[in-house]
């Protein structure tokens, strides 16, 4: 049974810094207006920008409502028709119009690990690739449905996952570090299960991203107060390092998500609601192709980092 009345903590900075903490700002839940006010404050030290007090790891899950949209589904199909055939041409298509949302690198297919899987779209896709997929999920429905598909999958969070037996040559998560409570210590863990070049591929808002200060509470991708982290390309790099794994590559995704949802969710909450608000309100969720629409502009932002979204590609640290 969910709390009534979730309760909140107050955590130091996760890479161990003195406190020394800025506000930057305070926000609410936008997503579905559940109760509370939350802290946003960067690090004095380090710069690492937090949510501070946040909900305690026991009561997270009233803030995780069966109707919450990514148990719904995944982006796992964002460019797989780009990849259906690997034509010359194709590839030439694929690499000019690709988006970066789940851009991987070049591997033989191996062991996979999903954290953060949903239904399991992405595991589905990879494993008609060859790879032997295995998953780990929050929800419990969620991973029902990821189950029911064939797909194995651990219900829980990567903190309390069990050791699946076996070394993975690549994992993956995609939108799940900012949720995680001890990112340092899930990077830890998430080594100890890879084999030795293994990948570590990642998506996360960049909080380096104009949009963030812009929009500041009202930030499509603050999503207070599910995320817990709001990581720069710089801090990221600290919190991998701090983890056991080396940053080699941020591509910063070709999309105007963060943009048109953060400006529809600060003008919804001055009191605009025409159907241009709303239209930008849900284009995060709804955009599908016209995320290509708007590629031209995506792009060129995308090369100053400023489209608020990241994937970043990382290796384990070796033991020598």
């Amino acid at each position: 049974m969910l709390p009534s009345n979730p309760s909140t903590e107050d955590r130091p900075c996760i890479l161990g810094c003195n406190a020394n903490d800025t506000l930057l700002f305070r926000g609410r839940d936008l997503l579905h207006e559940l109760p509370g006010t939350y802290n946003v404050v960067r690090c004095g030290s380090c710069g690492l920008i937090r949510t501070n007090p946040r909900p305690t790891p026991e009561s997270m899950g009233y803030y995780y409502p069966e109707e919450y949209g990514p148990y719904k589904g995944t982006m796992a199909s964002a460019n797989a028709h780009m990849r259906s055939r690997p034509s010359f041409i194709r590839r030439l298509a694929r690499r000019a119009l690709e988006l970066n949302v789940q851009r991987l690198p070049a591997s033989p297919p191996g062991n996979l690990l999903e954290i953060g899987c949903a239904s399991g779209a992405f595991l589905q896709q990879m494993k008609n690739k060859g790879w032997n997929v295995f998953g780990i999920e929050y929800s419990g429905s969620a991973s029902d449905n990821a189950r029911s598909a064939g797909l194995d999958v651990y219900t829980g969070t990567v903190e309390n996952a069990p050791d699946p037996g076996r070394l993975f040559d690549m994992v993956i998560g995609w939108m799940v570090l900012e949720h995680l409570h001890d990112p340092v210590g899930s990077l830890k863990k998430l080594r100890q299960w890879a084999a030795k070049d293994a990948w570590l591929v990642l998506s996360v808002p960049n909080a380096g991203s104009a949009d963030f200060m812009a929009f500041k509470q009202y930030g499509y991708a603050l999503h207070l107060p599910n995320h817990l982290y709001h990581y720069t390309p710089k801090t990221l790099e600290q919190v991998l390092r701090a983890g056991g794994w080396r940053l080699e590559k941020v591509h910063h995704q070709r999309l105007m998500s963060n943009w048109f949802g953060g400006l529809g969710q600060m003008l919804s909450a001055k009191g605009y609601d025409n159907r241009l608000v709303v239209w930008m309100k849900n284009y995060p969720s709804r955009a599908g192709k016209l995320h290509y629409l708007f590629l031209p502009v995506s792009m060129i932002l995308a090369c100053f980092g400023q489209t608020g979204r990241m994937t970043i590609w990382a290796r384990r640290i070796s033991d020598d």
